[in-house]
C-alpha cells in the first residue's frame, strides 16, 4: 500500500515522493492515514486537498481499501477492505514473512568485564542485544552474535597473583572464586595495601601480555570459571549468547600491533606527547582544538580504542558483516563516533556498510539515583533475579492459592524474569528509567504479566471449548468493529518487527503488544466467541487463535516466556 502510495504521489510531482503511511489515530479516521500530500503541496505550491484528490486518482488499492477519503487539509484515509484482512490473517500465512534482501549482521552485546559477577548494569546490553538478535533471526537475517567481554589489562594482574596464591589452598581458592566480588575486593585490597605484591600483580600482566604459558594458563582457568558466572545468568534470563560467541578484548591482542602499522601506512597517525593518534576534524575540545584518537600510548601499550577498531576490522573483513550493531550504553557515544569515523577513513568500512551504535540509557531506582545495594554498590544480577522469583512467586500465589508448589514456582519464573525483562525493553532504549517492581509485575497496563495473562486467557478459552483447528476450515470474517480493528492490530505484526530489527528499538515490539492485548480484550468484551452460531463461532475461534500466536511469537521476540495458566 505503501508503494502504491508513493507512486501515485509521484506522478504529481513529476519525481520520486515519499508515501507517509501511518495507523489513524481513531477508527473514524479510517484504518490507515497518507499524510504526504501537505508536505508536497508546499513545496509545489498548490492546494494540499488537489494533490490529495490527484493522489487517490493516480493510484489503484482495488482488493486492498474499500473505501479512500480526504479529511482536513489534506489527510488520505483508508479503510480495509474486509476480504483483504481476511486474506491477510488467515492461518495459511506466515506470521513473520522472511527478508528477500537477507544480509549478515554482527551485534555485539551483554560485554561484561571478567574481573566481576555481572551487576544490574549490565542487564541493559544483554536483553535488548538479545531482543535485537531474535528478530533479525526471525527476519531471516544471519546473525552473529558477539560477547566483547573484558578480559584484559592491568586489573588482571592483581586478580591472578592473587589466584595464584591460593592454588596451594585449593579449597579457599574454589571458595573465594565462588563469589567473584569478594575474590575481586580481596585482591584489589592487597594490590592497594601491599607493594610487594602490587610488584608482583604488574609483573604478571607483563607476563601475560607477552604469552607467558604458565600465566595464562592460570589465566584461562580464571576467564573460565567468570565465564561460568555469566553462562548461569545467562541460562536464567534464555539469553542466546553462548560460548561460542564470545570474542573478548584479548582475541585481538595480537592484531593491535598491526592496526597501528596499518593507520600509519596510511598516513593517518599524528605524534602528541609521545603518543600515536589519530586527529579529525569532525571532534573538537570546548576550545575548539582536535581531539585525539590515541591508539598507541608513549610507553608503547595499546588502549581501548585499538582493540576496538581490531574488532571493526574483524567484523567487516573476516567475519563478512553487511552490518554491525553495537549495544551499549551512552557514556560511549563519543568513543564509538571516533571509532567510527576512524574505522571509515582507514577503509575498513565501505559505504555500503553499516556501523552503529545504539546506545541506551541507565537503569535507576525510584529516588532517580543509579539502582544499587542498600550499601551503596552495584547489585548483582543474580540477587536481582532473586529477587523477581520471589516476588513473582508471591503473586503467584495469591492469584491462585489451589495451585502445587512446583506449578506455582515455575510459572514464577516465566512471570519474573519476564517482568524484569519487559520493565527494560518496554521503555525507549535512548532514556534512563526507573526500575519498580510494583508496576512491572502489574496485571494491568503495559506490562509482561498483562500479556502473559492475555496470552492464557485465549489458551483457556481453547480448552474450555474443547476446540479442535483441525477440523476448522472457515477462514476470517472481521464484521464488527472490534473484530475489524483486531484484524488491522494484527496485519501490522510484520512491519512492527521490521522496524525493530531496523532501528533496534524494542519498545516498538512492546507498544504493539499491548495495543494486541488491548484490541483482543475489547474484542473478547464485545463479541461472544464459543456461544456464536457455528460459521461465526469458528471465523472469532481462529481470530483468537491468531492473536494468541502473534501474542507468543512477539513475546519470545522479547525472549519472554508464556504461560498456558496464570
Amino acid at each position: 500500500m505503501d508503494e502504491r502510495i508513493g507512486r501515485g504521489m509521484s506522478k504529481v510531482s513529476g519525481a520520486p515522493a515519499l508515501a507517509v503511511v501511518t495507523r489513524s489515530s481513531r477508527p473514524e479516521f479510517g484504518d490507515f492515514q497518507a499524510n504526504g500530500a501537505m508536505a508536497l503541496a508546499k513545496k509545489l505550491k498548490r492546494s494540499p486537498r488537489e494533490i490529495a484528490a490527484q493522489v487517490i486518482d493516480s493510484i489503484d488499492l482495488n482488493g486492498i481499501a474499500d473505501k479512500i477519503e480526504i479529511a482536513g487539509p489534506g489527510f488520505i484515509n483508508i479503510w480495509l477492505s474486509e476480504a483483504f484482512l481476511s486474506s491477510s490473517i488467515c492461518a495459511n500465512n506466515p506470521l513473520i514473512e522472511k527478508t528477500p534482501q537477507a544480509q549478515t549482521v554482527v551485534v555485539d552485546y551483554s560485554s561484561p568485564n571478567l574481573a566481576k559477577e555481572m551487576h544490574v548494569g549490565h542487564l541493559r546490553s544483554t536483553v535488548i542485544g538479545d531482543c535485537v538478535t531474535r528478530v533479525l533471526s526471525q527476519l531471516g537475517h544471519t546473525v552473529i552474535r558477539q560477547n566483547h567481554v573484558g578480559d584484559w589489562g592491568t586489573q588482571f594482574g592483581m586478580l591472578l597473583t592473587h589466584m595464584d596464591e591460593l592454588k596451594d589452598r585449593k579449597s579457599a581458592q574454589k571458595e573465594e572464586l565462588a563469589d567473584l566480588e569478594f575474590f575481586y575486593r580481596a585482591a584489589k585490597k592487597r594490590f592497594d595495601s601491599d607493594p610487594e605484591f602490587a610488584d608482583r600483580a604488574r609483573a604478571n600482566v607483563v607476563a601475560l601480555q607477552s604469552g607467558n604459558v604458565d600465566v595464562l594458563h592460570t589465566w584461562q582457568q580464571f576467564i573460565d570459571i567468570s565465564l561460568s558466572h555469566c553462562e548461569a545468568l545467562y541460562e536464567r534470563l534464555d539469553i542466546q549468547l553462548t560460548r561460542a560467541d564470545v570474542r573478548g578484548e584479548s582475541a585481538y591482542n595480537d592484531d593491535l600491533k598491526s592496526v597501528v602499522e596499518d593507520l600509519d601506512s596510511k598516513g593517518l597517525l599524528s605524534e602528541s606527547n609521545g603518543a600515536r593518534c589519530v586527529f579529525l576534524d569532525e571532534f573538537k575540545n570546548k576550545d575548539g582544538e582536535p581531539l585525539p584518537v590515541i591508539v598507541q600510548k608513549s610507553d608503547g601499550g595499546y588502549l581501548y580504542a585499538t582493540t576496538d577498531l581490531s574488532a571493526v576490522r574483524h567484523r567487516f573483513n573476516k567475519l563478512r558483516a553487511d552490518r554491525a550493531l553495537y549495544i551499549v550504553g551512552a557514556p560511549q557515544i563519543l568513543h564509538f563516533q571516533q571509532i567510527f569515523a576512524v574505522a571509515r577513513l582507514a577503509g575498513y568500512v565501505t559505504q555500503n556498510q553499516e556501523l552503529t551504535h545504539h546506545s541506551f540509557g541507565s537503569m535507576l531506582a525510584k529516588d532517580g539515583k543509579p539502582f544499587s545495594t542498600r550499601k551503596g554498590g552495584a547489585e548483582k544480577l543474580a540477587n536481582l533475579l532473586d529477587e523477581a522469583e520471589e516476588r513473582a512467586f508471591e503473586l503467584v500465589s495469591s492469584k491462585s492459592p489451589e495451585m502445587n508448589t512446583a506449578a506455582k514456582k515455575s510459572i514464577a519464573r516465566v512471570v519474573g524474569f519476564g517482568a524484569v525483562k519487559y520493565a527494560d525493553l518496554s521503555k525507549n532504549r535512548t532514556n534512563d528509567y526507573i526500575f519498580d517492581w510494583d508496576q512491572m509485575l502489574s496485571f494491568d497496563g503495559n506490562t509482561a504479566p498483562y500479556l502473559q495473562y492475555a496470552y492464557s486467557r485465549i489458551k483457556s478459552l481453547f480448552k474450555r471449548g474443547e476446540v479442535d483447528f483441525s477440523k476448522i476450515d472457515s477462514g476470517i470474517s472481521a464484521q464488527s468493529a472490534q473484530e475489524h480493528q483486531l484484524a488491522v492490530c494484527l496485519l501490522v505484526f510484520q512491519e512492527t518487527v521490521e522496524s525493530v530489527g531496523r532501528e533496534a528499538l524494542p519498545h516498538l515490539l512492546c507498544n504493539y503488544l499491548y495495543e494486541l492485548a488491548s484490541n483482543y480484550m475489547r474484542f473478547y468484551e464485545h463479541c461472544p466467541v464459543l456461544s456464536a452460531e457455528e460459521d461465526l463461532r469458528n471465523s472469532r475461534l481462529l481470530l483468537c487463535k491468531r492473536t494468541a500466536d502473534t501474542l507468543k511469537l512477539g513475546l519470545s521476540l522479547l525472549g519472554i516466556g508464556t504461560v498456558e495458566r496464570m
